[in-house]
């Protein structure tokens, strides 16, 4: 069976910078030993990274959260500590959702693309509904314990929206 994971927007800036939250960082671990899960059974890692300039306050995102944030080569925008070393392709998005990402997805015919990542409400959810949409044969899963929301309660509300759209929703939540 060959199985993708997307690891989403496991950045600094989300964790422990300018837009970082508890959640995120409770996550970290549980997101790193994932990966280390995939590729001991010889599985394809990627990842995706939010990808700004430093004009982002003039884009419409900057202008509906104007807070500067994964400004493309800052200390924010790398992947975090512990995910850093590991290999892997990394697709820079501007987006929330990466189409470059579920190209690849759709194409690579995998079995099964499970997600994990920052946050679950923004960028997790834009990326399962990319790749089920690109994709829609292959099982798309979402697992909750390796995701964190913006807050707890979106997290559960794109969780439930995610379900709807026949996306899986694996593991224990990560609040629990």
């Amino acid at each position: 069976m060959k199985k993708l994971l997307v690891v989403v927007d496991m950045q600094n800036d989300f964790i422990n910078g300018s837009l970082g939250t508890g959640e995120a960082a409770k996550i970290v671990s549980k997101v790193r030993d994932k990966v280390e899960e995939y590729i001991s059974q010889g599985q394809e890692v990627v990842f995706t990274l939010d990808t700004h300039l430093e004009n982002y306050l003039d884009t419409q995102e900057g202008r509906k959260l104007p807070v500067k944030h994964c400004i493309k080569g800052s200390d924010g925008w790398k992947l975090c500590g512990e995910l850093e070393p590991f290999k892997g392709k990394r697709f820079e998005k501007g987006a929330f959702g990466s189409v470059e990402c579920g190209e690849y997805a759709a194409q690579g015919g995998y079995d099964s693309v499970e997600l994990v990542g920052l946050c679950t409400d923004i960028c997790v959810i834009s990326n399962a509904m990319v790749i089920k949409a690109m994709a829609p044969e292959t099982a798309v899963m979402v697992d909750q314990g390796c995701c964190a929301g913006v807050t707890p309660q979106s997290h559960k509300n794109a969780l439930e929206a995610m379900k709807m759209c026949q996306i899986e929703i694996l593991g224990d939540s990560a609040d629990a």
